[in-house]
């Protein structure tokens, strides 16, 4: 009596099989064309229309995360997450000469990507071409400004902003500048009224902060998730300083050639580490120092850090910078005197001023170092600068002006 149901049994477990396996593989079949639909339209079709209006940015985000290579990450450093909807809400902020009283200045009007986010005059020009006081610094020569940079990241260990050192935060730092009356004169609420007037922000906001109010702490928030994706760790020197160095934080620089430099590369190499690094550091990964006086005037027309905390010790005090892609920022010091690097490196040969904060660095005794560099020396200094050139962060889409 059982013997056909028996029988039959294998062909209906198959048969159960097959309709598992059908609605398993169509189960996935949807989610992964869902999944296709939810990345194609990031943006609603009627908020990227209207962005595509105005702007150039991609239908999905760009990714603003950063990862440092190993022989910087060795060293201790490592970058702190973007947002990546802020940042790109950063990046047409940034880019936005509607946030100047003028209309006609932007953050990028300073901080020009093709050279390395910096000026190409001694001092930038701001809204109704007034004149500043000092040189714009590159945010190019940056390592990357979320691994060490702004006391809200790293507490007292944080570097600050500005040549003066005076802004604690990279969210201070823009709002002060926005407020400048010679750089861009705007209020708070100015610039809240301005982000508001124009209809691309709304959907940039929502994506960003779940909805369409404009606020200055999240106008300024925005800016600083941008400037904080900023980096520059693809140069010539980052290359070979991976290649020879790894995760060995011991390696002696000095004396390693790099196999990929050139032997007027090398000496320059060895002229730096021997000779500038004890400040600007031997990886250009952070400054040594956080303030110093190079000497070059005798007394103080500037007052600098000096300005701002009123040390008698800090007057004429300025920032330490790195020298990455120093060889694009040309006019440099804080008050762009000098126009080329041959007319920086014969300061430090032969041109230090006695200045009662020079730093301990570049004394003999209590007079001035004379480093007295040979025109060979000097020639090589220069071809190893131009080692620190990172021609990728001159030319990333995630960082450039999205406005059509």
């Amino acid at each position: 009596m059982h013997q056909p149901f028996t029988k039959h049994y294998p062909a209906m477990k198959k048969i159960f099989h097959f309709g598992l396996l059908l609605s398993a593989s169509l189960f996935v079949l949807a989610a992964c064309n869902q999944k296709a639909d939810f990345d194609y339209y990031y943006y609603e079709p009627q908020d990227y229309a209207l962005l595509s209006k105005y702007l150039n940015l991609p239908s999905k985000p760009d990714n603003y995360a950063t990862r440092l290579p190993q022989h910087i990450a060795a060293r201790g450093l490592s970058a702190r997450p973007v947002d990546n909807n802020k940042a790109i809400l950063g990046r047409v902020l940034f880019y936005d000469k509607k946030l100047s009283k003028d209309g006609k200045v932007s953050c990028a009007s300073c901080h020009k990507q093709e050279l390395a986010f910096s000026d190409d005059k001694p001092v930038s020009r701001g809204v109704f071409d007034r004149v500043g006081t000092r040189n714009s610094i590159a945010l190019g020569s940056v390592l990357n400004f979320s691994a060490y940079y702004g006391t809200d990241l790293f507490g007292p260990s944080g570097i600050p902003f500005f040549w003066d050192n005076r802004a604690p935060t990279a969210s201070e730092q823009n709002l002060a500048t926005m407020a400048n009356p010679v750089e861009m004169a705007m209020s708070h609420a100015d610039i809240v009224s301005a982000v508001s007037a124009q209809p691309y922000y709304a959907p940039l906001f929502r994506m960003a902060y779940g909805d369409e109010r404009v606020t200055i702490e999240r106008v300024s928030e925005s800016i600083a998730n941008f400037v904080n994706a900023i980096g520059s760790y693809r140069s010539k020197f980052d290359r070979e300083a991976e290649r020879t160095m790894g995760n060995n934080v011991w390696s002696n620089l000095e004396a390693s050639n790099f196999s990929g430099f050139t032997a007027a590369e090398n000496r320059g190499k060895a002229l730096y580490l021997q000779n500038c690094a004890s400040c600007h550091s031997q990886l250009q990964e952070r400054p040594v120092s956080l303030l110093a006086n190079n000497g070059l005037d005798a007394t103080t027309d500037d007052p600098g850090v000096g300005g701002i905390t009123k040390k008698q010790s800090e007057m004429g005090t300025f920032k330490v910078p790195l020298l990455r892609n120093i060889a694009l920022t040309a006019p440099y010091m804080h008050d762009g005197r000098f126009a080329t690097l041959e007319e920086v490196i014969d300061h430090y040969s032969t041109g230090i001023k006695a200045h009662p904060n020079l730093s301990p660095q570049l004394k003999s005794g209590n007079q001035p170092r004379r480093f007295n560099f040979t025109d060979q020396q000097k020639s090589d200094l220069i071809a190893f600068l131009h080692t620190l050139t990172d021609e990728t962060v001159l030319t990333d889409k995630r960082f450039s002006n999205p406005f059509k």
